[in-house]
């Protein structure tokens, strides 16, 4: 089968840097599905559970914004923040999610602590997701 190289980089770390058959990511457009030998492509990121299938498995990445490039059958995602299943502290993303969702109850809020609960909802979210697939 035909694969491609994806390497996830964030400021502190190399995440995963491995040959894989598909990438499936939320851009900002939407779900994009990448194959080894796509065009070239760049867009930001979502909050998302970056899907990758290698070896006929899928497995889920928790990406926290940032972009994707592909180009020369690589793909590489410049993300802010970026964790494996295993790495996931399950208690702790759950407690973020009960603060954003508490944070989002309250009706007198300004709208950029509203946006920045949101956020953190999404987070949580995709990390909870995350770890459960292991």
């Amino acid at each position: 089968m035909s694969t491609m190289q994806l390497d996830i980089v964030t400021p502190d770390r190399k995440v995963y840097s491995e040959e894989v058959e598909m990438v499936v990511a939320r851009a900002v457009e939407g779900d994009i599905g990448i194959l080894p030998n796509h065009a070239p492509y760049i867009s930001p990121l979502q909050v998302t559970a970056l899907k990758v299938k290698k070896n006929g498995e899928e497995s889920f990445i928790a990406i926290n914004g940032g972009f994707m490039e592909v180009h020369d059958n690589k793909v590489t995602v410049l993300a802010e923040s970026a964790e494996l299943p295993g790495e996931i502290d399950i208690n702790r993303a759950e407690a973020a999610k009960k603060r954003a969702e508490e944070r989002l109850a309250k009706e007198k809020q300004a709208d950029i602590d509203f946006k920045r609960a949101q956020l953190s909802l999404q987070r949580a979210m995709v990390r909870i997701r995350v770890s459960k697939s292991r």
